[in-house]
């Protein structure tokens, strides 16, 4: 939304060109005597009008293109047959100009239309987590992309459970209506494994089940889906912070000016591609300090590119001294991917972030610089 009232932004400062397009015409043609053919330039003002002003603003631009033409010549000599083709001209390119703004009009209301449609399954489908569960403190957005309409894949989640506090942020490949049942699919199961499944490792193979069972239902081009994911764990004490990552983006870990990707031991296969590799989830420890904020986003994020083509890169944007509040920290990363991109995402963005109140639990040691460990095995060896 953001980016769309910028987008309305540019075209409400852009609405004093057409008339200045005309006011210098008027002062070329009388600086000059006549001898600067200004014609082309009043006869342009109409059509820049189109995209930038309504249909009656359009019109009058038009129109007050025409009485400064005829100003001009009345001022210089007397109407001639010659003058006929020109001022014919200018009244043509003014009902052209007409035509398109009504076009360019109802594109802008219907993809605005479809937008509205897709941001409200959107939010159907994913509501806005809750802003405190335990001592985190939870923030979250999605930044639709600024050409697209179509609803997205991405989503995120967190559940206070008996076994901890366990996030997901995961991204469907493809848009659509099938991406959304897939999106919807993943929530329900993740909410159910969380509360069902006593290991986060088991809550991974619930998810890459049902992600293998959608894919063996579906046909064609959808049949060949699969989701990156990161889901993550903080047991009731708040001690370590433990996150099986499935070919996702790394989560960064925000703490006293410094982002420092969180990842993976070992890379693993998306959900959905589990069968082509190995079946048991490899889980990774990383101490989370009182006040550290845990930062998770989608490819929307680091895959957005400048006019350039150069990557943005999250890790620099947030290493900086910043709030330990999730809210400021996401505000802060929009803020400079918007920059970077000039106002344009080419993906949807899910991004969902989590600060660990100060209250520090016993035992807790404050670890600046995470390495992954593994999960010890359940059978006590290495």
């Amino acid at each position: 939304m953001g980016r769309r009232d910028d987008t309305e932004e540019r075209r409400q400062r852009l609405r004093w060109l057409p008339g200045a397009v005309i006011l210098s015409a008027f002062v070329i043609d009388i600086v000059t005597r006549g001898e600067v053919n200004t014609f082309p330039a009043l006869s342009a003002a109409p059509v820049i009008a189109a995209p930038l002003l309504s249909l009656a603003g359009t019109i009058t631009t038009g129109v007050m293109s025409n009485l400064v033409g005829l100003a001009l010549v009345f001022l210089e000599r007397e109407p001639t047959r010659a003058d006929v083709a020109p001022f014919t001209s200018l009244v043509l390119l003014t009902v052209v100009a007409a035509g398109l703004n009504v076009i360019l009009t109802r594109d802008r209301r219907q993809l605005a239309t479809s937008r509205e449609v897709a941001a409200a399954v959107q939010r159907a489908v994913l509501p806005d987590p809750p802003r405190r569960v335990g001592r985190l403190l939870v923030a979250s957005r999605y930044e639709v992309a600024h050409q697209e309409a179509a609803i997205g894949g991405d989503l995120f989640a967190i559940r206070d459970t008996p076994h901890g506090i366990r996030m997901l942020i995961a991204d469907v490949r493809g848009k659509g209506l099938e991406s959304i049942r897939t999106v919807n699919a993943l929530l329900g199961s993740f909410h159910e494994a969380c509360y069902h499944q006593p290991e986060l490792p088991g809550v991974v193979l619930q998810l890459e089940e049902r992600m293998q069972g959608i894919v063996a239902e579906a046909s064609g081009a959808d049949a060949e889906s699969f989701a990156t994911a990161v889901v993550a764990e903080l047991p009731s004490d708040y001690s370590v912070l433990r996150i099986v990552n499935r070919g996702h983006e790394a989560p960064l870990l925000v703490h006293d000016g410094r982002a420092v990707p969180l990842e993976p031991s070992t890379p693993a296969l998306p959900l959905g591609l589990g069968m082509l590799g190995s079946d048991t989830p490899v889980v990774d420890r990383f101490p989370l300090p009182p006040g550290a904020t845990l930062v998770l986003f989608t490819d929307g994020i680091d895959e957005a590119r400048d006019a350039h083509g150069a990557f943005f890169d999250p890790r620099r944007a947030l290493s900086r001294r910043l709030p330990p509040d999730p809210d400021a920290i996401l505000d802060t990363l929009l803020a400079e991917v918007t920059r970077h991109t000039g106002g344009t995402l080419e993906d949807d963005a899910a991004l969902f972030a989590v600060t660990l109140g100060a209250d520090r639990p016993p035992g807790l040691t404050d670890g600046r610089h995470p390495v992954p460990a593994r999960e010890p095995r359940r059978d006590g060896r290495a």
